[in-house]
């Protein structure tokens, strides 16, 4: 009994051991083994359809692959303008296809770049039937890993985001130069020029004028046409061409041109000034080159026109001035070329100023001064008549210092503020001191307590300042004042125009003796008479 028990328990061991090392050579076979057998499975005839029935440009039915594909449409507009945009794209010809439907009840096209994507357009009755098929995805039932479709979901919706705010216009055409695609700032600039209507696929170009196939990196500043009384705005846009399509960005370049015409009106303004001017002005740039001038500066330096519109080089601007003896010849070559490199280095640190005396008797005044980035501006003023003036003005003025300093009286001569400003050389006799080797300025104060030092107590030096002070009507009068010495002056003081007072002193022997009397006695005089 137990002999045959035994051979009965081996074969359930046997069997159990067997199913055991199936199941873990089943658990041991490559997951990409499992993968191959369960990666496709048999997909419905129609699956990769999309099928939509319209009623004019109204959606009546569709099936879920087409709504699906109209929701992943991010343009604006009906179903029909959505769908249409798309096709536009994405199939060879829709429009003109689509213009051919009324004339055959059918049509069939192709895909502009993917050629096993189909598109069927029918007449229906009053209806159009499109069934969108892309044939290479047809019967293959793709599984897609749900991660990988979120994260592609989302970049797309970001990237639609992203071209939504843009704003600059980006659009793309076909060969042909009819607008496929476009972003939101486009098709709202297209609205404005439509009176506010929402524009059909496709797109009307806002460029009718550009090139319909540009070369890379072309790029080119447009005028946008607009409609009667509306403003004007200027674009500057850049294309980028591929196999079958080219993209085009369009920045606004309003705040450019405008600045480019207040820019252009300002220097008008300022070349209308400078023709105005009676000062000559030469203008070079950061090279040393003339890059303006005025008419004022032809006047002055008898240069040729011709010469200064090709735009000479500092040195040979002043070489011709020198040609022309416009400028003070120099001893010799070398000392004029140190001098032009002084002039630039001078001009350039604004310390340039020269008075040039020509040898036709006009003098110039020469000025420099440094501008932004290294131009240099020289000013070329003709000071003769100035200058003549200056002089004869200084001529009066010595000849009248002669005329006082050949008389016998001294005289002083003070300002309303009761400063010293002139006298001659017989005060500076007198007095022992001449005014003018006085560095800061001296007062009738000081130059009283200096007489007061020369001369016996006398209340005549306070009645001076008093005079000189006093800003109402005022008279002449004198009086004497002994000196140390024993000398004897004969002094009179007399108002002159704009508050100034002269004071003269006199010794006696040259002089008869006035009124001793003083300031004091004259002004009860005057009032009592």
């Amino acid at each position: 009994m137990t002999l045959l028990l035994v051979p009965a328990a081996a074969v359930v061991l046997t069997s159990v051991a067997t199913a055991i090392a199936s199941l873990l050579l089943l658990a041991a076979l490559p997951i990409r083994t499992m993968r191959g057998v369960f990666a496709r499975r048999p997909a419905h005839s129609f699956k990769e359809q999309a099928i939509f029935l319209f009623d004019g440009e109204e959606l009546i039915d569709a099936t879920p692959q087409a709504r699906g594909l109209l929701a992943a449409i991010s343009t604006t507009g009906s179903d029909w303008d959505r769908l249409s945009a798309y096709l536009s794209v994405e199939i060879a010809d829709f429009v003109h296809e689509m213009g051919r439907l009324s004339v055959h009840g059918a049509v069939d096209m192709r895909g502009r770049v993917n050629r096993m994507l189909r598109l069927r357009a029918e007449r229906v009755g009053e209806r159009t039937r499109l069934t969108l098929t892309d044939l290479s995805e047809e019967g293959q039932g793709q599984w897609v890993d749900g991660l990988s479709l979120m994260a592609q979901e989302k970049e797309l919706s970001s990237l639609r985001e992203t071209l939504a705010a843009a704003p600059l216009l980006i659009w793309r055409t076909d060969h042909a130069g009819t607008v496929i695609w476009a972003n939101d700032a486009y098709v709202e600039r297209a609205v404005e020029l439509d009176d506010n209507e929402v524009p059909t696929w496709p797109l009307p170009a806002l460029f009718p004028d550009m090139p319909a196939q540009p070369g890379p990196g072309d790029t080119r500043r447009v005028k946008l046409a607009t409609a009667p009384g509306k403003p004007v705005h200027w674009y500057e846009w850049h294309a980028s061409p591929n196999a079958d399509s080219t993209l085009f960005f369009a920045f606004s370049a309003d705040a450019i041109v405008k600045a480019e015409l207040s820019l252009r009106e300002f220097i008008q303004t300022l070349t209308k000034t400078f023709a105005q001017l009676p000062i000559g002005l030469a203008i070079f740039d950061r090279n040393r080159q003339l890059a303006m001038f005025n008419p004022a500066l032809v006047e002055l330096t008898s240069l040729d026109v011709v010469f200064l519109s090709a735009r000479p080089t500092l040195f040979d601007f002043l070489d011709r001035l020198r040609e022309r003896r416009v400028i003070p010849e120099p001893k010799n070559y070398r000392n004029w070329r140190d001098k032009v490199t002084a002039v630039e280095e001078a001009a350039a640190s604004g310390l340039f100023e020269e008075t040039w005396n020509l040898a036709s008797g006009q003098t110039y005044r020469v000025t420099g001064q440094p501008h932004p980035d290294g131009a240099l501006a020289f000013h070329i003023e003709n000071i003769s008549a100035e200058t003549s003036l200056t002089r004869h003005f200084q001529s009066e003025i010595e000849l009248g210092q002669e005329i006082l300093d050949s008389l016998d009286e001294a005289i002083a001569i003070f300002s309303p503020a009761g400063v010293l400003i002139n006298c001659n050389a017989a005060y500076a006799a007198l007095w022992g001191h001449d005014p003018a080797s006085t560095l800061g300025i001296v007062t009738v104060a000081e130059s009283c307590r200096r007489w007061l030092e020369l001369s016996r107590p006398t209340p005549v030096w306070g009645e001076l300042r008093d005079f000189v002070a006093d800003i109402d009507e005022r008279s002449e009068w004198s009086a004497n004042v002994d000196l140390k010495d024993g000398r004897s002056l004969a002094c009179r003081f007399v108002p002159l125009s704009g508050g100034r007072s002269l004071a003269g002193f006199l010794p006696e022997a040259h002089m008869g003796a006035p009124s001793s009397a003083g300031r004091s006695a004259l002004v009860e005089a005057e009032a009592q008479a």
